[in-house]
């Protein structure tokens, strides 16, 4: 049986006083947003938020909602608006996904921005709304606050300890183990990983099917800290930094805006791809830069499975919660791969046979 997580236990693990934890726990003022948001985390991760939580029982029969008439409202919430709203290249089509199933639902939409404060909340009416679907990273003391409404939530591509959910992912994992296997199978070795991995668990999911294949193959993990550091976020702030020596064979970024990006860098410093080095992305949402492979994310399909979890869980409150997993295809662009020093021998070889003949 679980014991009751203590203010202390949450303090030393934050390091932080037991005066810092108890007013970030209680909502009150005198610690900083990023200190109560890693309080908060921190607290989640110990189970402090389930020692009050009721249980749920599953009664034994599931309820099914293809035939059920639907009517009312689901809340869509972007947490940023800079990033993650329906004009996104990747957020956008996820975005569609959701707003298209509900239509074919018969159900009402509102569309909200993370707010600052919880005012938006007093003016929603938690009986009027069917439930609340987030795409992308929420903060902590966010999630709290929907919590509170105590109505169904999916998020998408999102998870967090303080708030137990459905939630719907791409299968990162596999997806990223696949390009990996693929290519070793090509005869690469010397490989980087690019992105900040604490800054989703997406990114997080794929660096450890990086790490994974390798290992699978016996091949050494020589990787630069700073490529997976919080600098990684901005290649630009990156590149202020960083400067490769060593070149690896093949820089194998969290997603696709950071290959483009990082591709533009390395050229600035006259480092051409693929020339000198190939480069992968994720997520499929670049065709103007030499990206060796990349993931084929649906991403609209993420938005509609978030609805149909949506009504499903509606319908069943009482069963635990379901992550879903969606696979998605790796690309493979054969006319940017960096010609190891072995291929290039032969190909010269193979010329070399055909003008003697």
């Amino acid at each position: 049986m679980r014991g009751k997580v203590r203010i202390q236990e949450i303090a030393d693990f934050a390091g932080v006083s037991k005066f810092a934890v108890s007013r970030a726990l209680s909502g009150k003022s005198g610690v900083s947003a990023k200190t109560r948001e890693k309080i908060l985390r921190v607290a989640g991760q110990l189970g402090y938020f389930k020692n009050n939580e009721q249980q749920q029982h599953f009664t034994g029969e599931l309820q099914e909602f293809e035939e059920v008439k639907w009517d009312g409202t689901i809340v869509v919430m972007f947490p940023n608006l800079r990033y993650q709203n329906k004009e996104h290249i990747y957020w956008g089509p996820v975005f569609e996904g959701v707003s298209s199933r509900l239509r074919q639902r018969g159900l009402d939409i509102i569309t909200i921005t993370e707010p600052s404060d919880d005012n938006v909340f007093k003016l929603l009416n938690p009986a009027a709304i069917q439930g609340i679907i987030t795409i992308g990273t929420v903060s902590t003391q966010m999630l709290l606050k929907i919590k509170q409404m105590d109505i169904p939530v999916v998020m998408v591509d999102h998870s967090d300890p303080v708030f137990a959910c459905d939630t719907i992912f791409t299968d990162n994992f596999n997806s990223m183990q696949q390009m990996m296997m693929t290519l070793i199978s090509k005869g690469y070795r010397k490989f980087q990983f690019v992105g900040n991995i604490k800054d989703a668990q997406s990114y997080f999911d794929r660096w450890l099917a990086f790490r994974s294949a390798l290992e699978n193959c016996q091949i050494e993990l020589q990787q630069d800290p700073m490529l997976i550091g919080p600098e990684a976020q901005d290649i630009y702030l990156l590149f202020k930094q960083y400067r490769p020596v060593d070149l690896p064979e093949v820089y194998v970024c969290a997603h696709d805006v950071n290959a483009k990006f990082l591709i533009e860098q390395l050229g600035y410093l006259g480092i051409e791809v693929p020339a000198r080095c190939a480069v992968t992305g994720f997520d499929n949402t670049c065709d103007t830069h030499p990206i060796l492979a990349t993931v084929n994310v649906n991403k609209e399909l993420l938005g509609m499975r978030a609805v149909d979890q949506m009504l499903w869980r509606i319908q069943n409150p009482g069963t635990a919660h379901e992550k879903k997993l969606i696979y998605a295809d790796v690309i493979l662009r054969e006319n940017y791969a960096y010609p190891l020093s072995g291929e290039a021998e032969q190909e010269e070889h193979e010329a070399a046979e055909a003008e003697a003949q």
